[in-house]
């Protein structure tokens, strides 16, 4: 995408902006068409009304002066001057003459004043810099000036109707943005509330009003949140249900084989496969756990990761190193937590050991980056094929092909994407360089400010085996 397709690409992706531009353009359209066709359908009779109203104004003016006694004219032309704004001049040879502004409608009305007054009628716009619209006649052998206030032939100009006409699309666009956000909204509603839930939260329940289109389709998004909840609601009793009612038989087995005279290799064959189906059994339990966010407190993360990594420490074919800054403090379930952070390790545990290796290496930290703590395990195994890194956080899936020896449900990476979405923590996989994979999810600190990056963070390093 070039730079300039990118700065405008909000353009192109926001419904609201759609909507605007769309709505001014049409209320643009509109505007100036309306003026163009009022300016060419107006024009005919706005020049016909000025030329009658001039003409009018000339042949009352001259018959008044032709009929009216010579002593009189005096106050005769004091009156129209004072009264209707009318001067008479006497026309001079050396008068200074400048023309009528220009204008779309002055030579039509020049014509028509001319076709009733005679050919010889002259007009100007100022003469002997006086402003006005002055109009020639005569009166038997003398000429004469007729001067009138422009404001009775310009009337309205075009910069005012561009003033007009700027309100008007102001108030317009006023108007568009109104509409715009009143159509936008049910939608950016509808919206935030599809985020929430692939946040794996419950949005509040949209509101059932306003047009039939709105009020139905947010009705039935209620009523899938609904159906979401219950579904996930019998999932978790009927995976609850089930592992629990099968650990019963399970520990009956486990007593039968411990007093039943079998041999030795025998015996520990069951015992392995009574444990991995309690293990799975365990499994399915932490999955269809609920989360409880009103247990949430605050934690120090680093110690949490460091305790898992001392637990891990144990295992004779690991070999743990850790990397923790000091102040990581976040609000979660410390037993959830901790729960991740040994599935991330037993996944590394199971999968992660170099081919030739006799230990594997696994490397933990917990950094402080912004406002943000960041936990990583990484391993040094075969890593994952990139196409499939999104695969390992659906539940039941086992990528044989990259990791042959697993064993279990599946279930060890969908659980830690579970409870991180509970967190609001970001969970994300990428191979490592040389070999391995990096798990690494972030969560937001509880107290940012008090964060203390730079502290030198403790380090440790253990191996056995």
């Amino acid at each position: 995408m070039s730079p300039v397709a990118a700065r405008f690409a909000w353009l192109r992706s926001g419904l609201l902006w759609r909507t605007f531009f769309l709505l001014a353009f049409l209320i643009a359209a509109s505007l100036g068409t309306w003026v163009a066709s009022f300016r060419i359908v107006e024009r005919a009779p706005r020049v016909t009304q000025i030329a009658a109203q001039v003409v009018s104004i000339v042949t009352i003016t001259r018959a008044a002066l032709t009929h009216s006694a010579p002593d009189l004219r005096r106050e005769l032309l004091f009156d129209l001057a004072s009264n209707e704004g009318i001067r008479i001049y006497a026309r001079e040879d050396n008068d200074v003459i400048k023309p009528p502004p220009d204008s779309s409608l002055m030579p039509a009305i020049e014509a028509e004043v001319r076709a009733k007054l005679g050919p010889d009628t002259a007009f100007a716009g100022s003469v002997n810099d006086i402003p006005g619209f002055w109009v020639s006649f005569k009166i038997d052998d003398d000429e004469y000036w007729l001067a009138l206030e422009r404001e009775r032939v310009e009337r309205t100009s075009g910069i005012q109707w561009l003033g007009f006409g700027a309100v008007a699309l102001l108030l317009s666009l006023l108007g568009a943005v109104f509409i715009s956000r009143l159509i936008n909204q049910p939608l950016a509603r509808l919206t935030a509330a599809t985020r929430s839930m692939g946040k794996g939260q419950r949005p509040p329940p949209l509101p059932e009003a306003g047009p039939t289109e709105i009020r139905e389709a947010n009705r039935s998004f209620n009523q899938m949140v609904d159906d979401l909840q219950r579904v996930e609601t019998d999932r978790g009793v009927i995976l609850a249900g089930i592992s629990h009612d099968l650990r019963t038989p399970i520990a009956r087995m486990v007593l039968e084989v411990e007093m039943a005279s079998l041999p030795d290799d025998a015996r520990h064959g069951m015992q392995s496969d009574l444990a991995q189906m309690d293990a799975i059994i365990g499994q399915f339990l932490d999955y269809a756990r609920p989360s409880d966010r009103s247990t949430f407190a605050e934690l120090d993360l680093g110690s949490l990761v460091e305790d898992c990594a001392s637990a891990a420490r144990r295992s004779p074919d690991l070999a743990v190193t850790t990397d923790i800054d000091a102040g990581a403090i976040v609000k979660g379930n410390s037993t959830d937590l901790q729960r991740v952070i040994n599935n991330l390790v037993e996944n590394a545990r199971r999968y992660g050991r170099k081919p030739g290796a006799e230990v594997t290496k696994i490397a933990l930290s917990c950094k402080i980056e912004g406002e943000e703590a960041v936990v990583k395990v990484s391993d040094q195994g075969p890593g994952v094929p990139e196409g499939d890194l999104e695969h390992l956080l659906r539940p039941f899936t086992r990528l044989d092909t990259a990791r042959s020896q697993a064993n279990g449900a599946g279930l060890g990476l969908a659980i830690v994407d579970r409870v991180l979405q509970n967190h609001h923590a970001r969970l994300h996989l990428s191979n490592r360089e040389g070999g391995g994979l990096v798990v690494r999810f972030s969560m937001a600190l509880a107290r940012p400010s008090l964060a203390t990056p730079t502290i030198a963070p403790v380090k440790a390093t253990h191996a056995q085996g």
